[in-house]
């Protein structure tokens, strides 16, 4: 029977925390945020209904404290908890709290949670429902030269990876037998300090993949659905930073078989909610990865071809409902970009840039949506992710949307903080992108002694330069009269449009 949800506590932060309160409004949905002590001016905070406090600035303190967060939601008298991506969101012993509580949790059911979470048992589940999956095994003894063994029968170069991980966290890969025991035993270190598990498991490394990922879509009905694809090939250390839907390489019959192998893995595992189950591919075929038990960062470029609001499907599938429209029935219009703009410093091997936003004005017009957790003065912390927004553009073919997309990256001013703007605009304007001959190394390939940083550089030193003029200008008010003499502007106004002219194509 389904039920309504009032009332939900949203269990993040930033631009995921403001996504799912915009949601919540277009539903009559009361928003609960809550907030650690270097959050307690946030956006996020600000614009939800109600904000509790719940710890000091540590993520270890605060937001993934489970007992926190319990009972703000019982305090606040929620019927649901949202968790977003990252902190308690893939965590199986926290959801199956929310049940103990009778709390909704707006996700799968821990079990679901627990399986797919663990690489060798999803794994070993992808394998029982017929989904292709890289040569490899387990290592369940950490004998290294069993394990060695194992990996001369699969063949050099070998992926390490961590069984519980995620994030490029304990992953290593290891291309000859001298390298071998150090590459175990580091990654088996490495995925017991990050995810308190130190088993780890071999893969066959490919050597050009590209990365594709299934959007699924499960109710309780017994409705499967996939909502096509996303290329999230343009990775550094394992970590996303350009998505785009549809794949540039996708097919009709590609897209049904992946699909269906997508469906398959999510009827297995008993699965309900919004997933994403992803693969790589390499000439000419797909194999199995992992499914990501939540919504994902990318998740607006699926939004953004298909025209669904994947956030509101989660809260209709946790009330109970079925999904309102078939396989058919879903239609992929035009194409969509992704860059993740982050407050890193690409000349500095993109570490966090940290500090308050002294200015900060993003793009907009036809075809741009940016999913922001951040407004002006807003302070970028230690403590958490540094992402600042999520520019997303549709255009109705692939070039359109990546023109789109150098337009609005010109169009951003961000000032107080480095950001990887101009790094975005170079990937734009990179003619291997353009042709979408991509792989998971492909910033690897192009950039090999990173000197992207310097190009960079030159951008962002011209875009702070524009952010503060465009700043001077907005404090000081400027009208009309006063930048005007005997018919002509003034020096600041002048130099203000020639920084735009040269740099961002600005008045043209």
């Amino acid at each position: 029977m389904a039920k309504q949800i009032k009332k939900i506590l949203i269990a993040n932060r930033g631009e995921i925390a403001v996504r799912i309160i915009r949601a919540c409004r277009d539903l009559g949905i009361t928003a609960v945020a809550v907030y650690s002590d270097c959050d307690r001016s946030a956006y996020h905070v600000r614009l939800a209904d109600e904000a509790f406090h719940i710890g000091p600035s540590p993520s270890s303190q605060s937001y993934l404290v489970h007992d926190k967060l319990i009972e703000v939601a019982k305090k606040a008298g929620v019927d649901a908890i949202h968790p977003g991506y990252g902190f308690v969101s893939e965590n199986p012993e926290f959801a199956h709290r929310c049940e103990a509580e009778r709390i909704t949790f707006i996700g799968p059911k821990p079990e679901t949670i627990r399986q797919l979470g663990d690489k060798l048992v999803a794994r070993e589940m992808a394998i029982k429902a017929g989904l292709p999956v890289v040569p490899g095994t387990d290592i369940a003894d950490g004998d290294v030269e069993a394990a060695l063994a194992k990996a001369r029968e699969i063949g050099f170069p070998i992926l390490v990876k961590a069984a519980a991980g995620g994030g490029g966290k304990g992953m290593r890969v290891v291309r000859d037998e001298e390298s071998f025991a150090e590459a175990l035993q580091t990654a088996a270190n490495e995925a017991r300090s990050a995810f308190g598990d130190s088993r780890v498991f071999l893969e066959k490394y490919l050597d050009r993949p590209r990365h594709i990922e299934i959007q699924i879509l499960c109710d309780t009905h017994g409705n499967y659905l996939h909502l096509g694809e996303r290329e999230c090939s343009i990775q550094r250390r394992h970590q996303k930073v350009v998505e785009e839907a549809p794949s540039p390489i996708m097919t009709p019959e590609l897209r049904a078989c992946m699909g269906e192998a997508a469906i398959n893995i999510a009827k297995a595992s008993s699965y309900v909610g919004a997933g994403t189950v992803e693969f790589m591919y390499q000439d000419g075929e797909f194999y199995f990865l992992e499914v990501n038990t939540r919504l994902q960062v990318e998740h607006p470029v699926t939004e953004m071809v298909t025209g669904l609001d994947l956030v509101i499907e989660q809260i209709a599938i946790a009330e109970g409902k079925p999904i309102s429209f078939t396989q058919d029935e879903i239609e992929f219009r035009g194409h969509a970009i992704e860059c993740r703009i982050y407050a890193e410093d690409p000349d500095e091997g993109f570490v966090p840039s940290t500090g308050e936003l002294k200015h900060y004005r993003i793009p907009a017009g036809p075809g741009v949506r940016v999913d922001s957790g951040v407004i002006i003065y807003h302070e970028i912390p230690i403590f958490y992710d540094p992402m600042i927004a999520k520019l997303v553009v549709w255009g109705k073919t692939r070039q359109q949307a990546i023109d789109r997309t150098k337009r609005a990256l010109e169009e951003y001013r961000i000032s107080g903080v480095r950001s990887t703007i101009g790094f975005h605009r170079i990937v734009m304007d990179n003619p291997r992108f353009q042709a979408g001959d991509l792989s998971t190394h492909f910033l690897a390939e192009e950039y090999p002694d990173n000197d992207y940083h310097q190009m960079t550089d030159s951008l962002g030193e011209k875009a702070a330069i524009a952010a503060a003029l465009d700043k001077f200008v907005t404090e000081r008010k400027i009208s009309s009269q006063n930048t005007h003499n005997g018919g002509k502007e003034s020096n600041w106004l002048t130099y203000h449009r020639r920084v735009n002219l040269r740099t961002f194509g600005g008045d043209r």
